[in-house]
């Protein structure tokens, strides 16, 4: 049996090696003290942020109650008989949050499926940027070709459907289309971590590349999957410009994909412009809304955290 050696001869427990003896690398030192920095800063940036949408909020609430502001069905902040039900809101961003993961989820999955299962290598180094250019389309553009192709040009005229200039589906179906590639490289990134030995144990069982990748890879990069998907959710919930361009400004309970309804996010970016008095009980509502908006998407990401955990496989 050999036995471990230093450069002053052989290794004892009470001598130590030349390895744990040697001076401190001081640029790990000032790598590690930038990562946490970077870290630490996150967090004072988060929770500036959850501050600085609180304590407006708190003015708000002193004045309209908070079962008034999540039960209400009317949302009027600005008329003389003003209202503060929120729930119009809210209906609007579910309608186009369901919409574009309806679009998102398939075809982002499908995209990575193939990428990573199907497509050969030197096919997916083309791929995989071309589909990533859709996420840097500025979703401004998204908008109005949302407004402006789909809603007016295929809805309207094309299809000949009964809606008003403005649809929840319009902005839904465009909004789908910006999310696909997140979900589609997050999912082939996790697909391909897979080890190349469990898709090969499960061809050597007789198994073709369709159950490998449905029973096999698939289950296994599961975690970084519901991940993705969850990112879309986020996304979807955030997204602002889209939705104020071509899903409408009428805040009312939106039953119907070809209706028109404004959004959290939408009645920020419009109010925000508008001509409310800073301090007043108007300009507050900015922030009460930014603040459920802050909080579902918080809710979001602890409910991925917790998904992720319960399925993580590590291999």
């Amino acid at each position: 049996m050999s036995t471990l050696t230093t450069e002053g001869g052989p290794a004892t427990p009470g001598r130590p090696s030349a390895l744990s003896s040697r001076s401190p690398r001081y640029g790990e030192k000032a790598v590690y003290a930038v990562l946490r920095s970077a870290s630490l800063l996150t967090i004072l940036i988060t929770a500036g942020i959850l501050v600085a949408l609180a304590i407006p909020s708190i003015e708000f609430f002193q004045h309209v109650p908070v079962t008034d502001f999540l039960f209400g069905d009317r949302w009027a902040p600005r008329f003389a008989d003003a209202s503060f039900g929120v729930l119009p809101l809210v209906t609007a961003t579910a309608w186009t949050t369901v919409i574009a993961l309806s679009v998102a989820v398939p075809f982002g999955l499908g995209a990575a499926i193939f990428l990573s299962e199907y497509a050969h290598p030197k096919l997916r180094a083309v791929l995989k940027p071309i589909l990533e250019i859709l996420a840097g389309i500025p979703t401004v553009v998204y908008g109005y070709f949302a407004l402006t192709f789909v809603q007016t040009t295929l809805f309207r005229e094309w299809l000949q459907l009964d809606t008003d200039a403005f649809s929840v589906l319009a902005a839904g179906l465009v909004m789908g289309v910006m999310i696909i590639p997140t979900i589609a490289s997050i999912s082939e990134d996790a697909m391909s971590a897979v080890p190349q030995a469990m898709r090969q144990g499960s061809a050597a069982l007789g198994a073709n590349r369709m159950q490998t990748t449905v029973r096999v890879v698939f289950p296994a990069a599961l975690s970084g999957i519901i991940a993705a998907v969850v990112l879309g959710i986020s996304r979807a919930v955030g997204e602002t410009m889209i939705v104020a361009i071509a899903a409408g400004q009428q805040a009312r309970i939106v039953e119907g994909a070809l209706e028109q309804g404004q959004t959290m996010t939408g009645f920020i970016a419009n109010a925000a412009l508008g001509d409310s008095r800073v301090g007043s009980l108007e300009y507050d509502t900015l922030f009460a809304v930014g603040l459920l908006l802050f909080l579902l998407t918080l809710l979001i990401n602890w409910i991925s955290i917790a998904v992720v955990r319960r399925f993580r496989e590590a291999y």
